[in-house]
């Protein structure tokens, strides 16, 4: 008996030790303006898992083993981080009084610019979309560089497509199957309500999901999330658009447990920075909750953000130099209004449900079912028996007659004949009206009326030579997710989920105007009898407005997604693992019959099946209370996008010869200083992806040889490009010093080295081939020597030095100064096969093709550096008890012209007729570029009620 006492008075003793080195921290968290308590505001002791929420209240009180010296965060959405040295005594009790958080407005409205210049850089969702929109919150001074001081140069984190990260909507995945990037235009203008976001950088891990090289951006609109009240905002800008409105009403959440939040906003620019660029869009987003009971809610989210916006054209060095980096050749004068023939216009509803359910205080299981549907359509001119409405088609311009040969001399070139007098008439016709002419192109779709005297008295419609058509893409996605987050102990804790997504996307060719016209023909005018027919069960068909025609098809996928991840958090180290699993099952639905590809046009395609692992982990050793340092690893296989899947979807179902999950390993580590007045991160980090495809289409000139029964070298062809790798190593520094309590000075630095690692293999299709009967059609072209070019169509290194000021009377001032450099074209991967060597009527090689000239020829151009001066500003009133803010930008304040990307046209596809083109020096085929903005502004006025 009396051993037990003892036994139980040493444990009891332990427990009062520990009990007695405990330090109490309490304090109340209120609004530095309102002056009102904030509730749910977190509070951390940095590089530790001690954390608390305030209450409804605005109090706290939290409670701390660990001694010395410490860093207390004060962090919640909307508000500017707040920072505090705490020094922890046993048994203290610390009141740290009243704590005021700033709203961070002037944080916000960068992010609001993104939205601006990312969807106004492509086409699509492509990669040349900024990456740096991922990170458009962070306030790390490296991210916030990242979006708002390089993104209008297309600068890419750490040089990685957006397919590479993974965008979240309350915990689904807002990744398109059909190419595994998301959709931005998707929530423009929604960025009053996607202001609640967590992010994890890289590898790190995330709570949602497995995530991408990348990381993740997870945004909640969970309606009780928001803070109560109405907000007006106005907008001004010279980019895409020109001015914007937008309303956010937020109820909270009331005592019978519904809250909700509305937002409306419209945006429109008749002009944007580059000519004819127009720009309309709307923005209507829903949120309702519903408090079933402590455990449960079900929010119902829904928005609706059509947009429609012209697009610009990449141009060649003489179209630029004939007239100006703003021109763009995709628009004309329609009584007296510019009408751009390339628009893209996006409709594309979503509807979520979601359920949280909170288990017990550990556990918490959220479910989502999300259903999104519309349209997405990209304009352009389709045209028959006519020649080329195009302003800038190469026949058009001065080069073309300047940089004409005669016809080869047996194995040898043959002689310069430029015509200068055909071409100054070419120069004098271009620059006359270097547009589209509307006018020409209607009457071309229209005959004369005659009276009795054979006078013209006047037009009728007849068959159109020339339509306005959309590649339209309707996509029906339906998913279901669950996710399971799960504090196993103290110092432990899962997250486990799954996904199912089924998408069905019709994809068609869209008569939206006749031009003055009675009926286009469904033909294809390069072929004859059969072959002509875009669908042989329907020959000769005659449509109209409104009709589908050329090609006509669905594209199925089915994926299922899963995901585990064990985190454990001790005092001085922490360390996570993770997994997942998926499964993509991809297949086309032809509903044409080409008369091309009669046999393999209609009907299903075969079943493509991939499935992929993934594995990945992290570990943070904390040297202190301020600084750590941790890493983060991630190997994984992923499916070929639906898109690269299928050779040449639009006319067969055949799928890429070859193709195979691409093989993806990143590695990076981090050393990360913070205190109240120095804030550092520094990273290397390494990427490797294996096995890459990508298909492509365009025109080739002398690209085939006689030897393969070819009489015509020339042909229309599409391009494959199997097991290609890229290698992304860098480094990135983020530092920010409070010089004073008002001024405060930034460092980024974005040093990389992305290049290709493989030589891909290339194979051409030449559908022309197959209307021929029994001939190949589809050719191996070997290796393209693409190892150690370099990767196109960002800066890969990039430099900004930035100056802020905040007086305290709530106005503020910065300017960064940004450099950037080591940006390339995206070079013709067939110039770099041994074919472009070969003469295609002899298959001899070029007796000119030296390695020296072909080493001056084939060289990876580099865009010259960037320097951009950026000027921001901002003040806040306080207005009978209203909130006001205005914000005011001015980008490239020194107005200078610089290419953003480019690439070189492969219409050259040997030695000879590429040799030629260059020696002129007047090269019809020259390679395209994208010029940046120029001096741009933004103004921004914000009225919170």
């Amino acid at each position: 008996m009396e051993k037990k006492y003892t036994l139980v008075f040493i444990l009891l003793s332990f427990g009062i030790a520990f009990a007695q080195q405990e330090t109490t921290f309490s304090g109340i968290v209120i609004d530095a303006k309102t002056q009102n308590p904030l509730e749910n505001i977190v509070i951390s002791i940095q590089n530790s898992s001690i954390t608390q929420l305030t209450n409804t209240n605005g109090k706290f009180e939290l409670h701390s083993s660990i001694q010395g010296e410490q860093l207390l965060l004060l962090h919640s959405q909307g508000y500017k981080d707040l920072l505090l040295k705490i020094n922890s005594n046993s048994e203290q009790k610390v009141n740290l009084g009243i704590l005021q958080l700033e709203d961070n407005f002037s944080l916000e409205i960068p992010a609001a610019l993104i939205t601006l210049l990312d969807s106004d850089l492509s086409d699509d969702n492509s990669s040349s979309e900024m990456t740096s929109g991922l990170l458009q919150s962070s306030k790390d001074a490296f991210m916030q560089s990242s979006a708002f001081n390089w993104g209008q140069a297309r600068f890419r984190v750490r040089g990685l497509d957006s397919e590479n990260g993974t965008m979240m909507l309350n915990g689904m995945s807002m990744n398109k199957i059909y190419d595994g990037r998301p959709q931005w235009s998707n929530w423009g203008g929604l960025n009053d309500v996607l202001r609640n976001q967590e992010f994890s950088v890289g590898a790190a891990a995330s709570n949602y999901t497995f995530g991408g090289i990348l990381g993740t951006q997870q945004i909640s609109t969970r309606a009780s999330a928001y803070r109560k009240g109405a907000r007006l905002t106005f907008s001004a800008s010279n980019t895409s658009y020109n001015w914007r409105a937008n309303g956010t009403y937020v109820s909270g959440m009331n005592s019978k447990g519904w809250a909700y939040v509305i937002s409306a906003g419209k945006r429109l620019g008749n002009e944007g920075y580059f000519e004819g660029t127009n720009f309309n869009a709307e923005s209507f987003f829903v949120s309702l909750e519903k408090k079933l009971s402590n455990k449960h809610s079900l929010n119902f989210t829904g928005f609706y953000t059509p947009s429609s916006r012209g697009k610009n054209s990449a141009n060649t060095n003489e179209v630029t130099q004939l007239t100006n980096e703003k021109y763009n050749s995709y628009w004309g004068y329609q009584n007296g209004e510019k009408r751009n023939a390339r628009v893209k216009n996006v409709e594309e509803p979503l509807a979520m449900l979601n359920h949280y359910f909170k288990i017990n205080e550990k556990a918490n299981l959220n479910s989502t079912l999300m259903y999104q549907f519309g349209k997405i359509g990209n304009s352009t001119i389709d045209y028959q028996n006519a020649n080329s409405p195009d302003p800038v088609y190469y026949r058009k311009l001065p080069g073309y007659y300047t940089s004409l040969y005669g016809k080869d001399i047996g194995e040898l070139s043959g002689d310069f004949t430029p015509d200068y007098v055909s071409a100054e008439q070419n120069k004098r016709l271009f620059l006359e009206n270097p547009q589209i002419r509307w006018d020409e192109i209607y009457q071309a779709n229209q005959k004369p009326i005659l009276n009795s005297n054979g006078k013209i008295i006047g037009y009728q419609p007849s068959q159109s030579h020339y339509v306005l058509y959309e590649d339209r893409t309707d996509d029906k996605t339906f998913s279901a997710n669950t996710n399971l987050n799960i504090q196993i102990t103290d110092n432990s804790s899962f997250d486990g989920g799954m996904t199912f997504r089924n998408l069905k996307s019709h994809q068609f060719q869209y008569l939206l105007d006749l031009l003055g016209g009675q009926y286009f023909t469904d033909i294809d005018a390069f072929y004859s009898g059969d072959q002509a027919q875009s669908d042989l069960q329907n020959p000769n068909r005659q449509v109209k407005k409104g009709d589908i025609y050329g090609y006509n098809y669905n594209l199925l996928a089915t994926t299922i997604d899963a995901f585990t991840q064990f985190k454990f958090s001790y005092n001085k180290v922490d360390f996570y693992v993770g997994q997942s699993y998926s499964i993509s099952n991809y297949q086309r639905q032809g509903l044409y019959q080409n008369g091309i590809y009669s046999t393999s046009s209609l009907g299903k395609s075969q079943k493509v099946n991939f499935e992929n692992f993934g594995f990945k982990g992290g570990f943070t050793y904390k040297i202190s209370g301020k600084q750590w340092l941790f890493f983060n690893g991630m190997h994984l296989t992923r499916a070929p996008s639906l898109r690269n899947t299928f050779a040449n979807s639009r006319l067969n179902n055949s799928v890429v010869d070859g193709i195979e999950n691409e093989n993806i390993t990143s590695a990076e580590g981090n050393y990360v200083f913070r205190s109240p007045k120095l804030k550092i991160r520094t990273t290397i980090y390494y990427t490797l992806i294996k096995n890459s495809t990508k298909t492509s289409f365009f025109y080739a000139e002398g690209i085939f040889d006689r030897g393969a029964s070819y009489n015509n070298t020339d042909a229309f062809v599409s391009q494959t490009l199997t097991n290609l790798d890229k290698k992304n190593i860098g480094a990135e520094l983020s530092f920010e010093y409070q010089i004073s309590s008002t001024i405060k000075t930034t460092l980024s630095v974005a040093y990389g080295n992305y290049t290709y690692n493989s030589n891909p293999n290339v194979s051409i299709t030449n559908d022309a081939n197959a209307a021929k009967g029994d001939i190949q059609t589809t050719f191996d072209f070997g290796e393209s020597y693409l190892k150690s070019y370099k990767q196109p169509g960002m800066p890969q290194q990039a430099y900004s030095l930035g100056l802020e000021y905040r007086d305290p009377k709530y106005w503020w001032l910065g300017a960064n100064i940004n450099y950037m450099t080591e940006s390339y074209i995206d070079v013709s991967p067939i110039a770099r096969t041994a074919r472009f060597y070969k003469n295609p009527i002899s298959g001899l090689v070029f007796p000119e093709a030296t390695e020296n000239r072909a080493a001056a020829l084939l060289k990876q151009e580099k865009f010259d550096p960037i320097s951009l001066l950026n000027l921001t500003g901002g003040k806040s009133w306080r207005v009978s008890g209203k909130y006001i803010g205005l914000f005011a930008s001015i980008n490239n304040v020194l107005g200078l012209t610089y290419k953003t990307g480019g690439f070189e046209q492969a219409r050259n596809a040997n030695f000879r007729a590429l040799n030629q083109d260059v020696s002129s020096e007047t090269p019809s085929f020259g390679p395209k570029y994208f010029y940046g903005y120029g001096r741009t502004y933004f103004m921004n006025l914000t009225i919170s009620l």
